[in-house]
């Protein structure tokens, strides 16, 4: 019950975060506008990375077809936008997404790794008949 009510309680604040994140620029303006903005960038970012760390979420996104889809995906997305975008929007933009694909690449690496080590291990355990 307890795994319950604290998954809900952070799927709530990264919802409000994303929300106002994207939204406030209907509602408000200036000032108000841009600390609603960073700040549901912050609560979704905070909320977000607590989720990631929850088993399902963890399994599926380490999962070698997600990965190679936020590898490629991402690195697409982050070449595109350095042409599409001018000034540091671009250069922000580039730079984030490709964040996300340079984590994704070495999370294959990683994996790959693991799946080299596991075969040689189960190899080596797996006795011979004489």
């Amino acid at each position: 019950m307890k795994s319950l009510l604290s998954s809900i309680v952070l799927w709530s604040l990264f919802l409000v975060g994303l929300s106002a994140t994207v939204a406030s620029g209907a509602v408000l303006d200036g000032t108000q506008k841009d600390v609603a903005t960073y700040g549901g960038i912050a609560l979704s970012l905070v909320a977000g990375s607590r989720i990631a760390k929850k088993d399902p979420i963890k399994l599926f996104l380490s999962s070698p077809p997600v990965l190679w889809f936020l590898f490629l995906f991402n690195g697409v997305v982050a070449a595109g936008a350095a042409f599409a975008l001018d000034g540091v929007q671009g250069i922000t933009a580039a730079a984030g997404m490709g964040l996300v694909s340079l984590g994704a690449g070495f999370g294959l690496l990683q994996s790959r790794g693991t799946q080299v080590l596991d075969l040689e291990t189960q190899g080596r355990r797996t006795p011979t008949p004489a």
